[in-house]
Formats: structure tokens, sequence, C-alpha cells
């Protein structure tokens, strides 16, 4: 690994200890042939927008997995839901079997499985080619009959009888909720009686750090992600846009919890093809936002991009550390680190505190260091600092280079650390005026300098303070 990409600062656990030995929550996983509403049912039984809804066949490809606490009208409890594709469905991209592949994983590994069919449409073909799936799996399935919005519930599932399921179907609405707290009812009969008195517990696994993997389509991020996690958890392919949905991997490394966001590869908006594509690059950027840490990917065969360019400031803007992940590295022969180095400073000049990992998704290689030099940054943006050191340190920064305020007198009166990821100081000062926008810059570059803050943001408030008359005195004198 090259030398700056490690900060050499210890990496503290103590506050974070994880129950990483708890047991997992139940898995149901949600199936049915596409634009069934499974993906509205995902969101529903989560409470927010997990999963891409638009009407086009195929749009969910991997599985997408998140906990959600349902609250039927007997009992409550958490359990992990699993969106998937559509069952049959033709991918515009050839996907097709990929897609089924997840699927497959989705099925094998569900405590539960929900089979949704759609009562506006009836029986198809293609319900009929899942029932015949469904009769082959030894798991309990429940048939569920979704948008039955407004209709009586008997005449919208009694077609659904020929599929042979097993029980009576049961009709909701995903879009409106109607008929939901029937469904988690049956749900949370099928799982033992602990959710009751577990009910306002948080979910039983703690994750300790989330990572956003960004960039642009095509430079790795889910090959990455597979890596991370150590099993294909991401659909991995040549075909550009692949990934969709911004989907959260929880992965484990040394005994503690992780999450992995996958992205969907953004593009520039005026080549957005359409919805999908510019809900998919409204979740990328919503995941930088939520993220502790952020890995920004991307192809070292080629040239960096004004998309790249644009994901590095949306960074910048939110304060994330950020790693700069210079993927597929086993391909390039004729550059050295060093060179690698320069070209990004050169490119991305606000990020030249940033490191450089220097991997290959593929392979596997570098994948482990990206992973602790990740951990080394979030340890370094919950570090608080001293006031007296704070304020020891900033006279001396104003001692080296006094801010040019035009003839005034610029001054900070008294500053102290506020907060944490990101570390934010605030400076009391006598005009805001007085400081612009370099002038900051230089107290932040001269933060990291002075502090173990030398690969992350620091962000700096100026607030105006009058000041006291014992303090006009001192001035006067």
């Amino acid at each position: 690994m090259s030398p700056w990409s490690l900060s050499g600062y210890p990496v503290p656990f103590a506050e974070a200890h994880l129950d990483s030995t708890a047991p997992r929550l139940p898995r149901i996983a949600i199936v049915g042939r596409p634009n069934v509403g499974t993906s509205t049912l995902t969101n529903r039984m989560c409470g927010s927008l997990v999963s891409i809804v638009e009407p086009t066949a195929g749009v969910t490809r991997d599985r997408v997995a998140v906990p959600a606490r349902l609250r039927g009208r007997r009992r409550r409890r958490w359990i992990e839901v699993v969106d998937t594709g559509g069952i049959g469905v033709v991918d515009r991209d050839d996907l097709g079997p990929l897609v089924e592949r997840q699927i497959e994983y989705a099925l094998a590994t569900a405590d539960l499985i929900l089979w949704l069919v759609d009562s506006k449409e009836g029986v198809t073909p293609l319900d009929e080619l899942v029932a015949r799936r469904m009769r082959g799996i030894k798991k309990p399935v429940v048939l569920v009959a979704n948008k039955t919005e407004g209709r009586d519930a008997a005449w919208a599932v009694g077609e659904f009888h020929k599929l042979g399921a097993a029980r009576e179907p049961i009709a909701i609405s995903a879009q409106n909720g109607e008929g939901v707290e029937e469904l988690y009812d049956e749900i949370l009969a099928h799982f033992d009686e602990e959710g009751d008195e577990a009910s306002d517990e948080v979910p039983p696994v703690k994750t300790m750090m989330r990572l956003a993997v960004v960039g642009q389509r095509n430079a790795g991020k889910s090959s990455f992600i597979n890596a991370l996690a150590q099993e294909d958890r991401m659909i991995v392919s040549e075909v550009p846009g692949t990934t969709r949905d911004s989907v959260d991997v929880v992965f484990e490394r040394d005994g503690q919890s992780f999450v992995a966001i996958d992205t969907a590869g953004v593009r520039r908006k005026k080549s957005m093809q359409d919805a999908i594509e510019f809900y998919a690059d409204s979740r990328s950027h919503r995941s930088v936002r939520r993220a502790d840490v952020v890995v920004l990917l991307f192809d070292v065969t080629r040239k960096l991009s004004s998309i790249d360019k644009d994901l590095a400031r949306y960074a910048i803007d939110h304060h994330k550390p950020t790693i700069l992940g210079a993927n597929k590295w086993d391909l390039v022969t004729e550059l050295t680190p060093e060179d690698f180095r320069e070209y990004i400073d050169d490119q991305l000049p606000s990020l030249d505190y940033a490191p450089v990992s220097f991997l290959s998704a593929k392979t596997g290689k570098g994948v482990d260091g990206t992973m602790r030099l990740a951990l080394e940054l979030f340890e370094q943006a919950r570090l608080r600092i001293s006031t007296g050191e704070l304020n020891r340190v900033l006279q001396r920064a104003l001692s080296a280079r006094p801010p040019s305020s035009g003839g005034h007198a610029a001054r900070v009166r008294y500053a102290t650390q506020a907060d944490t990821r990101p570390p934010t100081f605030v400076l009391f000062v006598n005009d805001k005026k007085n400081f612009n926008k370099d002038y900051i810059r230089y107290l932040e570059n001269r933060l990291r300098e002075e502090f173990p803050f030398k690969e992350i943001p620091v962000r700096i408030v100026l607030k105006d303070r009058e000041m006291t008359e014992a303090e006009k005195a001192e001035e006067e004198s």
C-alpha cells in the first residue's frame, strides 16, 4: 500500500462494542412475476423508500434487504425483508439469468416467502409458472393478492385459488396500506412469541459504520461490495447501469458489523434515459449524505470524468471522509502510485488531503486495506480536541498568517469543538466579514496539520461575538 494511504494514527474501538453474536432476524423474501408490487410492499413494510418503484418491468435486479419492524394487531417484532427481481422477467440488458440467481439465493435463505400476485390483472401464464416453482419449495409460502384498492376482498382473491396455494390468499393494497395489518399478523404468527416482549427494542445487529461506494458506471462498485461481503451479493456485469437501487449490504469483519451501500453508477443528467435512472442518481447522492465514509471508486484505465469531479464536490460539500479508490490497478503497467497521486491532486485539488487506495475489486487485492483505511477515517472523524489546545493552535495560525481584512482588525475571540463526524469547530469572531473563504480554508488546513485529522474534512463555523468590557479595555490598552 502507498505511504499516503494510511495515516499512522491508532484506531480505538472502545466506543464500538457490537452485538455481532445476536441471532439474525427472521428473513422474509417477497417474490412474484414482474410488476406485481414487490418493491411497493417492501417500502410499505420498511416505512421508507428502499426500492425504486416505477411501472417498468425489471426495475429491481439485486436483492434489496432491509430490517423492518412489523406492527400487527396482536404482536410486533423486527424482521428482515428481502425484495427481489420479477420471476421470469425479460431484462432489456439480458441480465435475466443473473436476476434469477439472486432470486434463488433469496428463496434459499428465507424463513418465509411472500408470493405476490396482481388482483387487477388476474392469473397470468407467468403466475402459473411461479406457482409451479413455489410447489417445489419446502418452506412456508403466503399468497398475497395485491392491488385490491377499493375492491371486495373475497371477489379480488377468488380467481387465485386455482394456483394451488395451501391457504386462502390475503388481499392487500401495498400502495394504500389496506389489509397489511392482517398480512403482518399472518407473517408474525410463523415466528415465536418473543416479538411481544422485544417489540420496542432496536434490531439485534448494530452496525458500526456506513460505507457508501459511489462512482460512475462500470467503475467496479458492485464487485467491490461483493469482495467486502465475500459473496455474490450484487449483480456484476459489463453492462453499464446494472445496479439501479442503492442497496445496503450488511457484512462482518473481525466480529463487527458494517453496512456497505452499493449505488447506481452516476450519469450526466442530460444522458439519463428514463425515470429509473433519475431515481437511481438521486439515491446515489442520498447515500453519500447518510454515509460515515465515502469510497469514490474510479476505473484507473480511464481518465477522471466530470462525473467523478461532481461526486467529489458533493462529498466535500457534505464534509464526508472520502477514500479515492483507484480500482483495476492490476491492469496498470506504466504508472506508479506517485504518478497517479500527482494526477489526482491536479484533477481534484480540493481533496488533496484524501487518501488513495490502490485495489482490484475483481481479484480482491487491496479491498481489506481499503476497509482498514475507512475505519481509520471513521475514527479520525470521531475525535475531540480540548478547547485549550484548539485555541492555542488557532492563535499560532492567526499569528503566522493574519487575515486580510481591509484594514480592520480580524480577531478570533474564542473557539470550541461543537461536534464530531465531521469535526466541527465554532469560532467566535469580532466580524465574520473579515474572514473570507480562502482564509477559512487556510485554518482548516492548519487544523488538519496540527491534529489527527490528516485525511478527513473539518468544518469551521463562524459566529459574531460582542466584546466584553474587559476585552474592550484590553484591546484599547
